[in-house]
């Protein structure tokens, strides 16, 4: 039976969550320590991982999240699984997307025809089987409205990823297929997100309850929990990748960076996301390892292009060249972030070290003001979250841009709000406290299909009121092509464009750090939001 989903691919209920999830993701050369080890590495089995994440941790329904990357990152992709996955076994360059669930995949010439071959011998945490009845059970619950299982908060969640499926059928128990309403080139890569649930286990608790008690396909099994505050998981001794090496995982929520900190010194945690970089040096000398590497991540101001000074491109590239992001990567960030002088964030396909334009020139700054007839100077304001997650230490690096354009005679307002408000603003097409400018992190390629939401004309957020015919030409082109050196080619040229218009003061890429007790060994860290924790395992 062919399944036709009656709900279009972003709606009205989409697009909210559809911003927690792309601004909450945000957050980074590959960096030392990209490889921890007690020791040496990779012969350790067995242990108990407490990782400290940043922010409160998702509902573990699948894909209803609400964490960003984090939490999808410490507990979505510990429990299930999609069709496809991100290869995070290397450090050296971005993760590709290969088999999970699916084994390989063909597109039809009308490149909206996806078949996909189903991995056989896969079982669910509650030992059922997994087949091509599950996907389809799976994409009922997200897209069809008449699914005793589907809920709203389902459809929106899932929007993003799987929302431009227009028809879907089991072709045997170990194929689908699945068709898309336009070409979409990185349909494989959207289905890494469009999690794959037990149906025998929801179809026992009821969608209402399955968050209560979770199962899915991953390589860790869900045993406990005190929501939004504290997930147990123990490992899936019949992972079809091989059981990992960890006993049991534990996350907890430490939001406050000093908190984080003490628990890893107290021994209450042996891992933690973010370590405060001032904190980095003194745990160093204390035996903590630190596990760094670039990744798609991206700290900036969006400027607000319609009005005022902003308006003038002169004037966005005069902010820009009175940045010394250098000296925030380096003394205030402690060598955790790389200076961001283009859009592209360096840890991706579009990133092009030629097109690294914004050095720290206050003189070029002061003539292109100068030029733009704002020679004295000028008034704006910005607001800034004073938390979030991937946002680094916000208000310390808005104070330090703040001092730069002050140098260059642009007073900068600073306003403070907290993440949700900036967030649920933007999702309203406003701009919190009203300012002239939003400072927040955000990544832009580890799900292509994100990144028209920052930069193309018909953006349902507040971007910053930034258009460019010739980029959304080149968003749409990449898109809709299966030519995956043909979208990265377009990509690159559409992010050059926005590095020649300025509409962000591009200020640096995090290298994503995160503190390990000397402990803990076996972590590879990709070049990714995402981590593989099949490889860890805790020393007694």
């Amino acid at each position: 039976m062919t399944h036709r989903p009656r709900r279009p691919a972003v709606g009205p209920v989409a697009l909210p969550v559809t911003l927690l999830l792309l601004l909450a993701a945000a957050g980074c050369a590959p960096g030392s320590a990209a490889e921890s080890g007690a020791g040496t590495g990779a012969s350790g089995r067995g242990g108990t991982l407490v990782i400290g994440a940043t922010g409160k941790l998702p509902n573990p329904d699948t894909v209803i999240g609400g964490a960003g990357f984090e939490g999808k990152r410490l507990v979505s992709f510990q429990l299930y699984e999609g069709l496809t996955r991100y290869d995070l076994s290397r450090t050296d360059s971005p993760p590709e997307i290969t088999g999970a669930l699916a084994t390989s995949w063909k597109v039809a010439a009308d490149n909206k025809t996806w078949t996909f071959t189903l991995r056989k011998g896969v079982t669910f945490q509650d030992g059922t089987a997994f087949d091509a009845d599950a996907v389809i059970f799976n994409l009922d619950r997200y897209l069809n409205k008449k699914s005793d299982h589907y809920t709203e908060a389902l459809g929106a969640a899932a929007g993003e990823y799987a929302g431009g499926i227009t028809r879907y059928r089991k072709l045997g128990e170990d194929r689908v297929e699945l068709v898309t309403k336009e070409p979409n080139g990185h349909f494989p890569e959207d289905l890494a997100h469009v999690l794959i649930a037990s149906p025998t286990a929801i179809r026992k608790t009821g969608t209402e309850k399955f968050a209560q008690h979770p199962v899915g396909t991953g390589p860790f099994a869900f045993t406990a929990q005190k929501e939004g505050q504290l997930i147990e998981l123990a490992a899936n001794k019949t992972y079809w990748r091989g059981a990992p090496k960890l006993d049991k995982l534990v996350i907890k929520s430490l939001p406050d960076a000093a908190a984080r900190t003490a628990a890893l010194r107290s021994g209450d945690v042996n891992w933690i996301e973010y370590p405060n970089p001032d904190d980095i040096e003194n745990l160093k000398a204390d035996g903590v390892q630190l596990a760094t590497n670039s990744y798609d991540h991206l700290w900036y101001w969006i400027l607000d292009t319609s009005k005022g000074p902003w308006k003038d491109v002169r004037v966005r590239r005069a902010a820009n060249y009175a940045v010394n992001r250098e000296a925030i990567a380096e003394k205030l960030l402690h060598g955790t972030a790389d200076p961001a002088q283009q859009a592209a964030p360096r840890a991706t396909f579009a990133y092009d070290k030629k097109g690294d334009t914004y050095t720290y020139d206050p003189d070029k700054a002061r003539k292109l003001l100068a030029e733009a007839g704002q020679s004295k100077g000028f008034s704006t304001t910005v607001t800034v979250p004073t938390a979030g997650s991937g946002n680094l230490l916000p208000v310390p690096i808005a104070e330090a841009v703040q001092r730069d354009l002050a140098a260059v005679g642009i007073k900068a307002d600073i306003r403070t709000t907290d993440w949700n408000t900036l967030i649920s603003a933007e999702a309203d097409g406003k701009v919190a406290l009203g300012s002239d400018a939003i400072a927040q992190s955000t990544t832009l390629f580890q799900s292509e299909a994100l990144l028209p939401l920052f930069i193309g004309s018909d953006s349902p957020f507040w971007t910053g009121n930034y258009s460019n015919p010739r980029v959304d030409r080149l968003l749409a082109s990449a898109s809709a092509s299966t030519d995956q050196n043909k979208r990265r080619a377009d990509y690159r040229q559409a992010l050059s464009l926005v590095t020649e218009d300025a509409p962000w003061l591009f200020v640096v890429n995090d290298r994503n750090p995160r503190a390990l007790s000397p402990k803990v060994g076996g972590l590879v860290q990709p070049q990714s939001w995402f981590l593989d924790l099949t490889t860890v395992w805790v020393a007694s």
